[in-house]
């Protein structure tokens, strides 16, 4: 059995909240053998306990395969349909690429960071 490539990590989560926006910090790979559902199930519990505003931050996300692709798709239907918005912070050039060629970059705003992406949730409010 071959040892796990240098730096291919499981997808990691982490979550705060500021001015009722959920930030998620994803870090590793969002594939369908690292991630599974973990962050398709963690926007669903949130969003069900009534948030309805997420930041999802990619800056420590190396890889996205194509269930990972649909993965943030699902997730944004989520959020959609509970009244909400989901944007993105912090997408890196390779990811941004797979985001492009796939289309899904279609369904989201991309924000280069964290401030300009809440003080566009701010400016709606």
């Amino acid at each position: 059995m071959a040892a796990p490539a240098l730096g291919a990590m499981k997808l990691q989560l982490t979550t705060r909240e500021l001015d009722g926006i959920v930030i998620i910090e994803a870090i590793g790979r969002l594939t369908l053998t690292d991630s599974h559902t973990r962050l398709r199930d963690l926007i669903h519990v949130f969003a069900g306990g009534g948030r309805k505003l997420f930041l999802l931050n990619l800056a420590g996300v190396e890889f996205i395969d194509s269930d990972g692709m649909g993965e943030l798709a699902r997730c944004f239907s989520t959020v959609r349909q509970n009244g909400g918005d989901l944007k993105l912070v912090q997408v890196n050039d390779k990811v941004r690429r797979l985001l492009e060629i796939t289309r899904v970059i279609t369904l989201f705003e991309l924000y280069s960071d964290e401030k300009e992406a809440l003080r566009a949730y701010n400016a709606r409010a």
